[in-house]
């Protein structure tokens, strides 16, 4: 008789096995369904090391967060070149902040056709050149600016070692993508530039000039990256100052201005004018006409600079690491600029009743600085930056708001070499964006330049890499648990 076969599971245990699957992956896609709501509404990158990770400065981060129009990025690139993955990470930075910032990529060496009406969107072949390429296109509501991958690298020529001739190579020293991001940003974000003028005549430092030790074109181009256009301006002659000059930049003048001149000026602040006036510590003689017109502001200038030994790297210069609590030097707190024998200001008690001009100290020495060649011992602390706020005289209207002044005791802070020392360029943005009235770019420390480079690879290295990683590696891990698999079987 044939024996009779009994099913291994009864139907209420398939039953119950089937529902237990169920409710395991149920739950199993209730926790991711809650794992993508979370990521997408708590939005956090890790990184698995610091040397991988793009991150962009504080103010940059604040200005993007503040960014309401939408922005499109494209990248007319070769997917090949050695910035793409750099500048797609970078981006990626970006668009992760604020997702009104799009991002595509158009390879004109595999996309024939949309690179070509790419080309006649953006005019690229007459604006760039018909052998340009490799560019980023921002985009902001027709509002288009475009860069070309060559400016985003500083390279140095350098010789190749071990090689059998002489040969020489381009070596990459700093990728400034954040830098010029940041500004094409700015720039498209914006429906007007800012535009600052320099006052010239005097012997002032000028905003065009590559002199190390006076020329302020680092300077200038500090300007144009916060989306501040510069120009020179003369006062001459019998013209006022135009009506687009934003910002006003007397920038250590080393003869006096003429008493017309300062007139100019004091009508241009008496109508809400902006104006940043520095004083140069080589100037042939120590007053310039500023010292006067300052004084209706109830600040005085000092005629003898100081000087700091405490606070001193070579002797002349001064590190200033002390400030008030003012939103021009609150992102300076913790950190240095260094100035070269500054002239101490003061803040004077109103000279007129009822004036409603603010005058606030902002920047110190230490307690141990004195006047250069006073020989009394007598030491103490001394400003050499302050700020005036003088809101617009009631019922009187004018044409650019209320009055605000910057003044330092030093003009050499700015000079294309000093202007990299300490938090000296920071300094130079902060001052320009105070004045200006632009808070959102009053937050942490400005964009640098990366002087580190990722590595990178051709194709053919890349493939070998994840052949390693993905394959060669577990391969290992596997062949090592089956000889240990192996051994304990015998």
């Amino acid at each position: 008789m044939a024996e009779k076969h009994h099913p291994s599971f009864s139907p209420a245990r398939r039953f119950g096995i089937g529902l237990n699957v169920l409710i395991r992956t149920a739950l199993v896609l209730g926790v991711l369904g809650m794992a993508v709501y979370l990521s997408n509404r708590y939005f956090h990158r890790a990184y698995l090391s610091s040397h991988t990770r793009v991150e962009l400065s504080s103010r940059t981060v604040s200005f993007v967060k503040s960014i309401t129009n939408q922005v499109k990025v494209t990248l007319y690139f070769d997917r090949e070149h050695e910035l793409y993955s750099t500048i797609m990470a970078l981006l990626a930075e970006y668009r992760a902040i604020n997702p009104r910032i799009s991002v595509q990529t158009v390879d004109y060496l595999r996309d024939a056709g949309e690179a070509a009406k790419l080309k006649v969107a953006y005019n690229l072949a007459s604006a760039q050149g018909k052998d340009d390429k490799d560019l980023v296109v921002f985009d902001c509501e027709n509002r288009v600016k475009v860069i070309n991958a060559k400016v985003l690298q500083e390279v140095t020529i350098e010789e190749v070692p071990n090689a059998k001739e002489r040969e020489f190579r381009r070596k990459p020293v700093a990728f400034r993508g954040e830098m010029m991001f940041t500004a094409m940003l700015l720039t498209v974000t914006q429906p007007k530039p800012m535009k600052a003028m320099f006052l010239t005549g005097h012997g002032e430092h000028r905003f065009d000039d590559n002199d190390a030790v006076s020329g302020y074109e680092k300077f200038g181009l500090t300007l144009q990256q916060n989306f501040i256009t510069n120009a020179p301006i003369s006062l001459l002659g019998t013209n006022p100052i135009p009506v687009d000059c934003n910002l006003l930049i007397i920038a250590g003048p080393t003869m006096p201005l003429t008493e017309m001149e300062i007139e100019k000026i004091q009508a241009y602040l008496d109508e809400g004018g902006r104006m940043m006036a520095m004083f140069n510590p080589m100037e042939r003689t120590h007053q310039t006409g500023l010292e006067r017109l300052l004084i209706r502001y109830d600040l005085l200038v000092g005629d003898v600079p100081v000087v700091d030994p405490s606070q001193s790297e070579k002797g002349k210069d001064v590190v200033i690491s002390a400030y008030s609590r003012h939103p021009l030097v609150n992102p300076l707190l913790g950190s240095g600029i260094q100035m070269i024998l500054p002239r101490p200001l003061k803040a004077m008690e109103a000279q007129k009743p009822g004036t409603d001009a603010k005058v606030e100290e902002i920047a110190f020495t230490s307690e141990s600085a004195t006047l250069q060649g006073d020989t009394t011992g007598k030491s103490g602390r001394y400003a050499v930056a302050a700020v005036v706020e003088k809101g617009a005289v009631p019922g009187v209207a004018t044409a650019r708001g209320a009055t605000r002044i910057l003044v330092v005791g030093d003009s050499t802070l700015f000079v294309n070499t000093m202007i990299e020392k300490w938090s000296n360029r920071d300094l130079a943005g902060y001052a320009a964006n105070w004045l200006l009235d632009r808070t959102q770019l009053l937050e942490g420390v400005g964009p640098r330049p990366v002087q580190e480079f990722r590595i990178t690879m051709t194709q053919e290295q890349m493939r070998r890499s994840r052949w390693l990683l993905l394959g060669a590696v577990p391969g290992s891990v596997l062949a090592m648990g089956g000889l240990v698999w192996l051994r304990r079987r015998k």
